[in-house]
């Protein structure tokens, strides 16, 4: 009797977990199909990263522009360019640019045109809770790296369940790094220049250019 209640219960669990499942999921596709409905994006953002084993906690702000995989970035003195070939880091302080190709095979990591579509493959899903946030009830997905050898532990996405736009990120690492994301503004189809996302060399003419390809 009990072997059968046992069996019961773990039916139980396993069918509220793909039902869970199957909820995260549907909302993030609600999310990705919303954000590639626009022509161009704009946000502001909080950064912080914290790591109370190291003592490291750090804040700053940023702010990127997203057309299709293009962007442009700022973030901690930095600019990073992206014109859907090449990547170009350009670094102000030691008037240094840094120039290579972009191979998706070999990025592991979230970029700024990769924000709304990097948990389509690699990841499990998991509903997780919700909280109000000055009034916002945002509802959290949990991503769990499929690769067990991943440096990401796990991510959560915070989503506004009444606009499907993605409110922070967290992404806690293996090594107790937890780096949060969280959006103060968010701007959609906005007018931007058309150069915006082409590097131009000739403004940069006292900076080394360090070409990594």
């Amino acid at each position: 009797m009990k072997k059968l209640a046992l069996l019961v219960f773990a039916f139980i669990g396993l069918t509220v977990q793909a039902q869970n499942s199957q909820k995260a999921e549907k909302l993030l596709d609600e999310v990705s199909s919303k954000v590639k409905g626009y022509d161009n994006m704009v946000i502001d953002f909080k950064y912080a990263l914290e790591n109370t084993a190291e003592n490291v906690k750090q804040e700053t702000r940023g702010d990127v522009s997203i057309k299709g995989d293009k962007y442009v970035l700022n973030l901690m003195g930095t600019t990073q360019m992206f014109d859907g070939e090449k990547i170009y880091t350009i670094i102000p302080e030691d008037e240094e640019i840094n120039i290579s190709t972009y191979v998706e095979e070999d990025d592991n990591s979230i970029t700024p045109s990769k924000m709304f579509s990097f948990y389509e493959e690699g990841y499990n899903y998991e509903w997780d809770i919700t909280q109000d946030v000055k009034g916002r009830k945002i509802q959290y997905i949990k991503l769990t790296p499929k690769d067990s050898e991943a440096e990401v532990k796990n991510i959560l996405l915070g989503i506004d369940s009444q606009t499907k736009h993605i409110y922070n990120l967290i992404q806690t690492q293996d090594n107790g790094t937890k780096i949060t994301i969280t959006v103060k503004s968010f701007k959609t189809n906005q007018p931007i220049a058309k150069n915006l996302f082409t590097f131009n060399e000739d403004r940069y003419e006292d900076y080394y250019i360090n070409r990594l390809d």
